[in-house]
């Protein structure tokens, strides 16, 4: 999933880049206003994480021209503002979440996380696919009750074909949501993604959970039930 994080303090936008892309999370980052609006638009970000106190553009109006422009990605407002007043107008504005400076990553993580479900329809933490089971609050995944050994971008990519599942995904869908480094056109690095996942996932003699649909990209097969 890719998150956008706009933030002036290089020390806290560094240290939650960095939490983010361990636990498996595309990042971009912004210092000002002015650079996270336009990185909202012309991005698909599962969530934005918003400070309110930025030079250029504050939070607020970056949030109230995102709206205005129809954009419905989520946004966790992150800011030193604690009164109900600064609360309450952030939600008005469209923020989905507001979480007070100081706070605890992994509170954080699990807002962010909860934000991700929600944007994909789902209200609980897991997800089955016949007999494959992803857990998104812990971030792991078993088939046939066995747990799959999987690195954060494989899980980080397995979620989103999870999320978005008996969907053709495409391969630039998947280079946009999953990888920091843009992939170039011609490269396979989703290709050998998709490969590593399959060894992992399949069972021998069932069809692979993951299916190509050649031309287009890939699809999480649902088995009917």
């Amino acid at each position: 999933m890719r998150i956008l994080i706009v933030e002036d303090s290089r020390r806290l936008r560094t240290y939650i880049r960095d939490a983010m892309t361990q636990n498996g999370y595309a990042t971009d980052t912004a210092s000002d206003g002015e650079e996270g609006l336009f990185l909202a638009l012309s991005n698909d970000y599962d969530v934005i994480i918003l400070d309110l106190m930025l030079p250029k553009l504050d939070g607020i109006s970056l949030l109230r021209k995102l709206r205005s422009e129809g954009r419905k990605t989520h946004v966790l407002i992150l800011t030193a503002r604690d009164t109900v007043e600064d609360r309450v107008h952030g939600l008005e504005e469209g923020a989905d979440d507001y979480l007070i400076k100081p706070f605890a990553l992994e509170e954080l993580l699990a807002r962010v996380q909860t934000l991700v479900r929600r944007g994909y329809g789902l209200t609980t933490s897991t997800i089955t696919v016949g007999t494959l089971i992803l857990d998104t609050a812990m971030r792991t995944a078993t088939r046939n009750g066995v747990r799959i050994d999987l690195t954060p971008r494989e899980y980080a990519l397995l979620e989103f074909l999870v999320m978005k599942r008996g969907q053709v995904v495409t391969r630039s869908e998947i280079e946009s949501h999953i990888y920091d480094d843009r992939a170039e056109p011609m490269s396979n690095v989703v290709d050998s993604s998709i490969r590593r996942l399959r060894r992992k996932l399949d069972v021998p003699g069932e069809p692979s959970v993951i299916q190509t649909r050649r031309g287009m990209g890939y699809v999480l097969r649902v088995p009917s039930s």
